[in-house]
């Protein structure tokens, strides 16, 4: 193995111990990068260890990724690994990247590029290049435009990444317009990282991103979509999320948050909205368990939980009422919220469960709010559990989080309102398996004491049924049966 020890270039001259604590986070995957750098090597070829794995190694972070770079075409690529990998497939061979595994261990090497953008659509004309300095340019921000060479780990940062990793610094390697012009999804992924890494955007790459925000409609809903989960799963997203709001980028793909910025009424008669929301997005964050917890515990991070926590309240500007007592209200605001979310996740193409869940969290985030001092009936209780289902866990959350007041006592008081709760849905789900509630006639037993065939009339019945044993609890199957036949005389009747 080659001395871990940076080449001669003026990149590294005074950070000689930041490099080989960088080299040696690397040391478990070394042996298998070296190998292939030899490799490459033998037939007159470059390779480089390049973007976010070398970016990780000087933060102390494994990453799970090995990207390399080459100015081997994709053909020259397979040539060197043949016989190495355990596995290899090409479905970027158009792009220039060949995927490979080995061991535990996945390799993606990509030819050196060096692409021309179509600004009108960001369709790149992808062109290969030779040369590392030339790739590395083209590469989002500067803290990734950093490079170790194989297999003599020469460290290359032609681009000052690693003062500004020092710095915790965002800058772009050519000029912000110029980076974002060829593709403005670069934007949010300036804010995905500060939310990811906790870096400060440089004021050249703020003010490019509040000048070209509205490019941002050129990209695909999917591409933004996935941007946008990948800042809210990071540990700290208020970072990011502040940074869209505060450029424009918000304004074209989820106007509904900067939406909250409700102006101030100058007797502040209600709390700032967008604040409120990005603190209960904390909150929320704080309560999810371990990674590795049982499904109740909600593991974090939690795409459903913190979607819900971010959205919960982005019904009301379009409820908000100024009431003649002075005060302000947002009736309905859950419902109207519960729509909008359901509509601005659909247009961003989450999946058909993402969009299910948070929308019904949003519906419900302020059910609780009727408990007040424990007067709830048991009815109430199970319908509470049945109306959340599965996302029983996350509304428990998302409802705690939602306790923002400043005023101690009232904080304590819903706090124990909401203990209190707890340990009444505990009691009578060990009672009644309420995660399991369901009438106590089956289909077929609902069919024979009423004599009639499967078909909407039956599912009227059942559903009857359903809200007896919500109401009344278990009954035994001769009282639900007595209550059913009540129901279809009185039916009949009317």
């Amino acid at each position: 193995m080659p001395d871990a020890t940076p080449a001669t270039s003026p990149d590294a001259g005074d950070r000689r111990p930041l490099f080989e604590s960088a080299v040696a986070r690397l040391a478990p995957v070394l042996p298998l990068l070296t190998e292939l750098g030899e490799r490459f090597a033998a037939r007159g070829h470059e390779l480089a260890l390049v973007g976010g794995p070398v970016r990780d190694a000087f933060l102390g972070r494994t990453s799970l990724d090995l990207d390399l770079t080459t100015d081997a075409r994709p053909d020259d690529i397979l040539a060197a690994v043949k016989g190495w990998p355990d596995a290899h497939w090409d479905i970027g061979r158009e792009f220039g990247t060949i995927g490979l595994r080995k061991g535990t261990h996945v390799v993606e090497i990509t030819t050196y590029r060096a692409d021309t953008y179509d600004r009108t659509s960001r369709k790149p004309e992808v062109m290969f290049g030779d040369d590392l300095a030339a790739d590395l340019v083209r590469r989002d921000f500067a803290v990734n435009a950093m490079a170790i060479r194989l297999p003599s780990l020469e460290f290359v940062d032609v681009h000052g990444g690693l003062d500004d990793l020092v710095a915790r610094r965002l800058r772009t390697p050519s000029a912000p317009e110029e980076s974002f012009a060829d593709d403005p999804l670069r934007m949010l992924r300036a804010a995905r990282f500060s939310a990811q890494l906790g870096f400060e955007v440089a004021p050249e790459v703020r003010a490019a991103m509040t000048e070209r925000a509205g490019t941002l409609e050129m990209i695909s809903a999917e591409r933004i979509r996935d941007e946008l989960s990948k800042l809210l799963l990071a540990p700290a997203p208020r970072a990011g999320l502040t940074l869209l709001v505060d450029t424009g980028l918000a304004d074209v793909f989820v106007p509904e948050l900067p939406a909250l910025r409700l102006e101030v009424d100058e007797h502040h008669r209600h709390k700032d909205v967008y604040e409120h929301s990005l603190i209960v997005l904390e909150q929320a964050i704080d309560l999810e368990g371990p990674a590795d917890g049982p499904p109740e515990s909600v593991p974090g991070p939690d795409l459903v939980l913190r979607l819900a926590a971010l959205l919960h309240d982005i019904g009301k500007p379009a409820t908000r009422r100024f009431e003649p007592a002075g005060g302000v209200s947002f009736h309905h605001h859950e419902l109207v919220g519960a729509k909008l979310a359901r509509k601005r996740l659909r247009e961003l193409r989450y999946d058909k469960e993402t969009v299910k869940a948070v929308a019904r969290l949003v519906e419900l985030h302020l059910r609780f709010h009727g408990y007040g001092e424990g007067q709830w009936t048991d009815s109430a209780v199970r319908r509470y559990v049945t109306d959340a289902g599965p996302l029983l866990p996350r509304l428990h959350r998302l409802t705690r989080s939602d306790c923002t007041t400043r005023n101690v006592r009232k904080a304590q008081r819903l706090s124990r309102a909401y203990d209190d709760l707890e340990v009444r849905i505990d009691r009578l789900q060990q009672e009644e398996e309420l995660a399991a509630v369901r009438p106590e006639l089956n289909g077929n037993e609902i069919a024979e004491a009423l004599g009639i065939k499967p078909g909407p009339v039956l599912g009227e019945a059942y559903t009857y049924l359903l809200s007896v044993r919500l109401d009344d609890g278990p009954i035994g199957k001769d009282a639900a049966r007595a209550k059913l036949v009540d129901w279809w005389e009185q039916r009949g009747r009317e």
